[in-house]
């Protein structure tokens, strides 16, 4: 294996498009906003590209996606990738090669996928009372987040993404957002969804992410997509009723070299 850095976005989506729904948020990364934020290694075998490596740093701790041949990944870790922490997402392929080099406790994930255009008939909107979000409402975000734990939050995302809220006594007690949105490659990726724990059972969170699935198709996105713990099957249904369908299953978590 030859490991080289990858610098041609031709190149680098040529191939995150052998999985895209896997490779959903590497492929928004392309943006040049973001991609300003990445470095990307490969390994090829005969000068055919058969693993990538996503090193993205525009959110303060080192992101880290991998995608393809196992073997290929160890040796961009061993010739040109080395971090000592990161928060990685992998296949299950690539378990055994990151267990080698990395102490980590992953968290087994599904990747769900709305397909506006191919399949118009599969979103089944919720009705809410949700209300548009913009970044003057970046402080309330922030302190509704802040009763959880894990957020991926980031002032930058209301003005750059599309964000809902539900508003009770001028109060906001749940939201839903975008972790990031790609005009450029038609691909947005749904987070931040959270209902004040005071709130809950009441279909807020329903209500806010069906109102921004439906901002995002008004955008003409092709695919959207979103991250679910396997074992939340509270929440799988939840996305599974608004149209969403489990496409791949992953792992991510934080590691420690």
């Amino acid at each position: 294996m030859k490991v080289v850095e990858l610098v041609d976005t031709a190149q680098i989506l040529a191939y995150l498009e052998g999985d895209r729904l896997y490779a959903a948020y590497a492929i928004g990364d392309l943006e040049p906003e973001l991609f300003a934020h990445c470095e990307w290694f490969g390994a090829q075998r005969d000068g055919r590209l058969e693993a990538l490596a996503l090193h993205y740093g525009g959110l303060g701790f080192p992101i880290v996606f991998l995608m393809g041949d196992a073997d290929g990944l160890r040796a961009v870790f061993e010739d040109a990738l080395y971090i000592e922490q990161a928060y990685f997402t992998c296949r299950r392929e690539h378990l055994a090669m990151m267990q080698d080099l990395y102490a980590w406790e992953p968290i087994q994930m599904w990747r769900m996928a709305l397909r506006p255009q191919m399949r118009p008939d599969r979103f089944r909107p919720a009705p809410d009372a949700c209300v548009p979000l913009t970044p003057d409402h970046a402080d309330q975000l922030a302190a509704l987040y802040a009763q959880g734990e894990g957020n991926a939050f980031d002032p930058k995302q209301v003005a750059e993404g599309a964000f809902h809220g539900v508003f009770e006594g001028g109060r906001l007690i749940a939201a839903a957002g975008t972790h990031l949105v790609s005009p450029t490659y038609s691909v947005a990726a749904v987070g931040n969804v959270f209902t004040h724990p005071d709130y809950r059972g009441l279909g807020y969170g329903t209500a806010v992410t069906s109102a921004v699935v439906t901002e995002l198709r008004r955008r003409g996105i092709r695919d959207i997509v979103l991250n679910v713990d396997r074992r939340n099957e509270a929440a799988v249904r939840i996305y599974q009723r608004l149209g969403f369908e489990r496409r791949c299953s992953f792992f991510e978590g934080t590691a420690t070299r």
